[in-house]
């Protein structure tokens, strides 16, 4: 009986250890270049070009290549930057609409080899490459199909010259992990002096299909970037976040770069998409995307860089956030000063894994090598996952006592293809399980916000998906709470009121320019300002003695007495001082009577804020009158990219005496009446 029995249990034994079968895809599923690219999920966009010169966000094309001529330009500083905020990655615009070039191309004239930069001898393209090498930072080049400054702009010629300079910057850079196409294609522009309006066919002009094949023979390992992909796509946005709902799938036959109503119907992906095109998530860390000095104070707050990241890389996308780099040729110490803030506010939040120290078990385990364990192992490429035809799963956790979280992060291994459409996380209570919060789409990486919770025991539910979950990671977080800065308004009388985020914090404030402090003028009663002043307020914590970041707002002459000239009553919601109420002019213009002569230096114009926009003015001109009668034109131009990103516009002008306005909108984005979020004048 012996000689049977060995053999048998061997038999057993080797049995049981077997792994179970893995579960099949599917479709669609990213490619080896996408796999290796959603490991990056955050790096850096460099804005610095001939607009940073010009002052502009777009420019004509008319600019000459002498007014690009950086002070103490030092690539390596920008490099040095984004390696410490924890970027794997630089994209340089290496040519905006504009035309000019930042690398000494043998087909255009209008480059850095024409500019006093370095003597006429300069690449800037390889002064980054070599910066970003030695930071180990990926290199990634933008470059814009459109360019208004080429005289065979619209004609097939110029795609030629576009393929030309796409080998130069394809070839002679090394290793290119992105490259980056810009949507906006096409209209006025100066193209070799004839200055007028090309509109172009987005979908075919360019020929896509044998440009994508030049760049994927020169560089086979890079991911290209447009509205239609074809590895990655825009987020359909420029404020950094993608969506609660976001695929990765789109139905990429259905979509091509520019397409006006992108954003509407396809940024967010499609659960039925026939491609793996996942998103990526756009944002300046200032309100423009070139350098303005004017938005010094503009730079985005520690509150607000942390949305963005909750809401692009914690809803399943990649983070892109541009460095407008001054004119000295650096990243401004402002700019450098939030981004490393925002590195170290996210190393706290993520500072401890409670999951580290959790039991962890489900009844759903598909088997062996698929187990619950491998959500805590810290490695992507293991996960847990059911017996197929389950869906619907759970995992619970036990901490072993009572802990304190407010945030959930769960990685699906969309290798495989993403999966989950619902999910739900549970605490237990008195032995009954309550809801904390609940989400849709996972991807990539979905993390949660919540409020402080405790609890020893939770429980997170797979409630539905295009088919059995397959789960990577799981992380449970404490993280720290944000002190946010306080918030400052005015009534169109004048009338300042500053609230902080909790009514038991303190608000001290400041109107000579300097930083408010701890203990000077303490905030309690409204206050007037009725002239250009600066308001600054901070926030001071009561228990912990915080302090927050500074808030700032510039205001200038109060509107209350102000009157709009026009039977539309509704007129007064384009000086309310509300950004979130406008008008709609069935004239397309506003004309005021400031009821007092002024000296102008400038104006400010909001484009509405609502859901659903329309009516943005891209192109305006400025009058102003003494009497109302005789008018005199003061300033004319375009408010560029303001589709894309509806920020306030700030012109300025040499000063002019005025007691009457007249701003027309001489263009609007979508030809539908001009609409007034907040016009504002500039006396300083």
């Amino acid at each position: 009986m012996k000689k049977y029995i060995w053999p048998f249990l061997i038999l057993s034994f080797t049995y049981c250890q077997e792994k179970a079968a893995p579960p099949e895809p599917i479709l669609p599923i990213p490619n080896e270049r996408q796999i290796a690219w959603q490991e990056l999920q955050y790096y850096g966009f460099v804005h610095f070009n001939m607009n940073t010169f010009s002052d502009r966000e777009w420019g004509f094309g008319d600019e000459k290549p002498e007014q690009f001529n950086p002070t103490a330009l030092d690539t390596r500083q920008w490099a040095r930057i984004a390696k410490e905020a924890g970027m794997k990655g630089l994209i340089i615009t290496a040519k905006h609409h504009d035309g000019f070039v930042l690398w000494p191309s043998k087909y255009t004239e209008h480059s850095v080899k024409n500019s006093p930069w370095r003597d006429g001898k300069g690449d800037l393209i390889q002064e980054f490459v070599d910066a970003c090498r030695e930071e180990d930072l990926k290199v990634g080049i933008y470059y814009s199909p459109w360019d208004r400054n080429h005289p065979d702009y619209g004609k097939p010629e110029y795609v030629t010259y576009m393929r030309n300079q796409l080998t130069e910057l394809l070839t002679n850079y090394g290793e290119i992990f992105e490259i980056w196409f810009d949507g906006a294609n096409g209209g006025t522009g100066w193209y070799g002096g004839a200055n007028e309006e090309r509109k172009v066919d987005k979908f075919s002009y360019y020929d896509w299909p044998t440009t994508i094949d030049l760049v994927r023979k020169l560089q086979p390992n890079a991911m290209l970037f447009s509205d239609a992909g074809p590895d990655v796509r825009w987020v359909g946005n420029e404020h950094g976040f993608a969506y609660e709902t976001t695929w990765s799938n789109l139905m990429r036959d259905s979509v091509y770069a520019g397409m006006p109503e992108f954003s509407e119907k396809w940024a967010t992906g499609q659960e039925n998409g026939t491609h793996w095109v996942p998103a990526e998530s756009d944002v300046s860390i200032r309100p423009g995307w070139y350098y303005h000095a004017y938005e010094d104070h503009k730079v985005k707050t520690l509150p607000e860089l942390m949305e963005i990241y909750y809401k692009s890389i914690g809803q399943n996308s990649s983070l892109l956030i541009n460095f407008p780099v001054d004119r000295r040729g650096l990243i401004h110490e402002k700019d450098e000063e939030a981004i490393l803030k925002m590195a170290a506010k996210i190393k706290e939040d993520f500072a401890t894994n409670l999951v580290k120290g959790a039991t962890l078990k489900s009844a759903d385990d598909r088997g062996k090598g698929y187990e619950v364990k491998n959500l805590a192992d810290g490695d992507f490429d293991t996960y847990w996952t059911t017996p197929d035809g389950q869906i619907e799963a759970s995992v619970e956790l036990d901490f072993g006592k009572n802990v304190s979280f407010n945030r959930l992060l769960l990685q699906e291994f969309v290798n495989l293809g993403q999966r989950v459409k619902a999910f739900s996380l549970e605490k237990e209570v008195n032995g009954n399980w309550e809801k904390i919060a609940e989400g849709t789409t996972i991807g990539y990486k979905r993390i949660l916000r919540f409020a402080d919770t405790e609890a020893q025991k939770i429980r997170i539910n797979f409630l539905d998906g295009k088919g059995i979950p397959i789960i990577s990671e799981i992380g449970v977080f404490s993280a720290p709470a944000l002190l946010f800065p306080p918030k400052i308004s005015r009534t169109p009388e004048g009338k300042v009121s500053i609230t902080a985020a909790e009514e038991s914090q303190q608000i001290y404030f400041s109107l000579d320019g300097n930083a408010p402090k701890i203990g000077e003028n303490a905030y309690s009663e409204d206050f007037e300002v009725l002239e250009a002043t600066t308001v600054q307020a901070i926030a001071v914590d009561s228990k912990s003695g915080k302090t927050s970041e500074v808030a700032r707002v510039d205001f200038d002459l109060a509107k209350g007495n102000w009157k709009p000239i026009t039977s539309d009553s509704n007129a007064n919601w384009a000086i309310d001082e509300k950004s979130q109420t406008y008008w709609t002019s069935t004239e397309n213009e506003l004309e005021l009577d400031l009821r007092d002569e002024v000296n102008l230096s400038g104006f400010t114009y909001l484009p509405m804020q609502a859901r659903y926009p329309s009516g943005y003015i891209s192109e305006y001109s400025l009058e102003v009158s003494l009497d109302g009668k005789t008018w005199k034109g003061i300033s004319k131009g375009e408010f560029s990219n303001i589709q894309n990103s509806p920020i306030e516009q700030m012109v300025r002008f040499d000063q002019a005496a005025a007691r009457f306005i007249r701003f027309k909108a001489l263009k609007t984005t979508d030809r539908n009446p001009a609409t007034f979020g907040e016009f504002g004048v500039l006396t300083r």
